[in-house]
């Protein structure tokens, strides 16, 4: 089904672009929500070097996703103290002679490269998606959306099948099918009167489905035995399955276009750039 092509996006590009901009904006108002401090605003002093409100949203972007495991009343102060435990460690590396050798100049140099292309993508693609473009790539990712035919249904799920013959007769002498399913139902769906909702063909054991395809609408079933137990089945609807709303899958939507905008960054950039990669192997 199309619906599953969602998630069928360039791994290293949504990985790429997740770390350059999503970890920086998605996380940051649960943290920040409550900050007014310009960037310059000084939050710590260590060493006699400031710790400020942007050394703040950097960590906060390295963080990404973990910084939801860190319970959100404490998130701000474990990232000002990281940030003082990392002031006191680099004043230690620095004192130790660490930031004049090879090794650091290369690890800064590939730092700083990151942090070059998450201001530059940040810059380039801080532009609001329009609902225009939003809504093509929705259309686009369910333009071949398989139907199928849907049924919804009702049952009483009872041990044995006097039982669900005993259910038989009751409904035959007019009683409301929902209301025997509450009362006598020992399925988790006694309680919503044995609604099952919509369900396709692969969602119900066969002995299910194929006893509840069978039935016309309004119609209900003798005592089918799957499983579970045993079943009397109420057939409430059929209908074609449609794809999900555009408002349900929107945040996917977004990141699909934000990728596709990405790669088309990238190859735009690579095109113009003499590029040699050498080959280790050989």
């Amino acid at each position: 089904m199309q619906k599953t092509e969602l998630k069928h996006q360039n791994p290293l590009r949504s990985i790429l672009l997740g770390g350059a901009i999503v970890a920086g904006m998605m996380w940051a108002p649960s943290v920040m929500a409550q900050e007014v401090l310009s960037p310059e605003a000084v939050i710590a002093v260590v060493g006699g070097e400031d710790i400020t409100q942007a050394d703040l949203s950097y960590a906060l972007e390295d963080m990404g996703e973990e910084i939801t495991q860190i319970p959100t009343n404490e998130r701000r102060s474990f990232l000002v103290q990281m940030l003082v435990d990392m002031k006191v460690m680099a004043q230690a590396a620095r004192k130790a002679g660490m930031a004049d050798t090879s090794t650091f100049a290369r690890r800064k140099a590939y730092l700083e490269d990151r942090a070059l292309r998450r201001a530059y993508l940040q810059d380039v693609m801080a532009a609001e998606l329009s609902q225009e473009e939003l809504k093509a790539a929705y259309d686009d990712a369910f333009k071949d959306f398989d139907t199928r035919e849907m049924l919804r249904a009702r049952h009483v799920l009872l041990a044995t099948e006097d039982d669900a013959k005993r259910v038989v007769v009751e409904l035959e002498k007019g009683r409301d099918f929902a209301e025997v399913a509450k009362e006598k139902s020992t399925g988790p769906s006694g309680p919503q009167g044995g609604d099952l909702g919509y369900f396709g063909e692969g969602d119900m054991v066969p002995e299910f489905y194929n006893a509840a395809n069978a039935l016309e609408i309004g119609a209900y079933s003798a005592p089918v035995q799957s499983q579970f137990g045993w079943h009397v089945i109420k057939l409430e609807d059929r209908r074609p399955s449609t794809p999900p709303a555009f408002e349900q899958v929107l945040p996917q939507i977004r990141q699909r276009v934000m990728v596709k905008k990405f790669e088309k960054l990238v190859e735009g950039l690579k095109a113009n750039t003499d590029i040699n990669i050498v080959d280790a192997s050989n």
